[in-house]
């Protein structure tokens, strides 16, 4: 029973750091409400290292990511016949009151709470799987712009959680 309530004490703590991490990524991009794209940099910055191996796993450098999404909201841009040159002269804040995620970010956090009586404990690699299973947004997108075979690296995530599986 106690193994059971510290397991769901953990994952509640570690959706709150992913939570605040990819809030933290959504505001450097000026974005209020993160998307897929900031909950994926999000679980690289997960200290399991699961979601970092994903991306090693089908030879990809996880870093190269930010630059991939930062490209891929730059060409929005032009399609617009807009730059990003320009520098953030303001700094925006979160939205005040309840936690609000992008659409794209709710399909994230959604399918994890869907899915989290499959498996335990709550990885980075579980994030990279959901994202990677996306066929539409910035973060596929950019993982595109990698040159990542979004199955590939989904297969390589969905691998890395049955390897650590239920043990805690």
């Amino acid at each position: 029973m106690f193994k059971g309530i510290k397991s769901k004490l953990d994952d509640m703590n570690i959706i709150k750091r992913l939570c605040e991490r990819a809030e933290a990524h959504a505001l450097h991009d000026q974005q209020r409400e993160p998307g897929a794209e900031h909950f994926l940099l999000a679980a690289l910055d997960l200290p399991d290292g699961t979601a970092r191996l994903a991306f090693e796993r089908v030879g990809v450098e996880p870093d190269a990511l930010q630059a991939a999404i930062e490209r891929q909201y730059g060409d929005a841009l032009r399609s617009l016949g807009l730059t990003a040159d320009a520098p953030h002269e303001t700094s925006i804040s979160a939205n005040p009151g309840a936690y609000q995620a992008a659409p794209s970010g709710q399909a994230v956090m959604q399918e994890l709470a869907a899915t989290r009586k499959h498996h335990a404990p709550l990885l980075g690699a579980h994030v990279v799987g959901i994202v990677a299973g996306m066929s539409q947004g910035v973060a596929p997108r950019a993982l595109r712009a990698l040159g990542v075979d979004p199955a590939t690296l989904k297969s390589a995530a969905d691998g890395i959680v049955e390897t650590i599986g239920p043990a805690r």
